[in-house]
């Protein structure tokens, strides 16, 4: 993850890390960001289609980008120690492709995942490349819960 772009091989994975969805997590992520009833208690969830308290679908993207900047940062921790500059990312032109597949529910853990899927050499800044990748959260049953298309910004080695 620290390589440098013309290091990164399509089909390179990444695993992120786990994360476990409690009721307590789910309640507070929803009540700041997202405040349905299915996220909120079990009582207005057991009155929807979802039955029970589930965690809001951008709460499983915000665990994806906090899980993407600690491996990041503990990657970037070994190579500096290693006497090594780790490439740069840029900014993220976007996404596409987002797709909530499972509720994700009180008690759910999900398994978050990146596969490198494709890489375009930037012809207006030389200097970057732009990684493409696949994102997916697996929950504990091993059913995709979450996915998405990325796309990312990622230094060039220096010549």
């Amino acid at each position: 993850m620290t390589a440098f772009f013309d290091d990164v091989q399509i089909g390179d994975e990444l695993a992120l890390g786990r994360h476990v969805f409690t009721r307590e997590d789910i309640i507070r992520f929803a009540e700041k960001y997202d405040p349905q009833p299915f996220h909120l208690s079990e009582e207005g969830a057991a009155r929807t289609h979802f039955g029970r308290l589930c965690a809001s679908g951008w709460h499983t993207a915000a665990i994806f980008m906090k899980l993407w900047v600690e491996t990041y940062e503990a990657q970037k921790r070994e190579v500096l120690a290693a006497g090594i500059t780790p490439a740069k990312y840029g900014p993220s032109p976007g996404f596409e492709d987002l797709k909530w597949l499972k509720p994700v529910y009180a008690g759910d853990e999900l398994t978050y995942s990146q596969v490198v899927t494709g890489k375009t050499e930037s012809r207006s800044r030389p200097q970057w490349g732009l990684i493409h990748f696949q994102l997916e959260a697996v929950n504990q049953a091993g059913e995709l819960a979450f996915s998405f298309k990325g796309n990312v910004f990622l230094e060039r080695r220096r010549t």
